[in-house]
């Protein structure tokens, strides 16, 4: 299965005192909206999402159809059709997308520990 981009996001208490720290760690903005809460931090290949005030605890998170710079791949597997391998596999989802369409959407479930997973889809 290919699940794209990875990044974790961030649940932060004060955002411009993340950017701070993150910046000091060498990453920079790649991305994001700090007048709307949130920013993509970059270092390398690596990436974090910072998100004050939209959701708690933290979240892994996978960009189908997206390299580690956000540019659009080609050979990807599809939001849905990850969708119907995990149900396959009998893992429960928080949230699921409507197989009938098509596009970007997401999908959410908990791995064994209770740690969430966003597969986000944009394109």
């Amino acid at each position: 299965m290919k699940l794209g981009a990875f990044s974790i996001s961030l649940s932060v208490k004060d955002l411009h005192t993340s950017q701070k720290f993150y910046e000091t760690l060498g990453f920079h903005v790649f991305g994001g909206d700090i007048s709307r809460g949130y920013l993509i931090m970059k270092n390398g290949e690596s990436l974090i999402g910072l998100f004050q005030g939209m959701f708690e605890g933290n979240i892994l998170t996978f960009n189908p159809g997206w390299d580690h710079n956000a540019k659009p791949i080609d050979d990807f597997n599809d939001v849905r059709d990850i969708q119907k391998t995990l149900k396959n596999a009998d893992i429960a989802l928080d949230q699921e997308i409507d197989e009938s369409t098509n596009g970007p959407g997401s999908i959410m479930f908990k791995d064994p520990d209770g740690n969430v997973i966003l597969v986000d889809q944009h394109v």
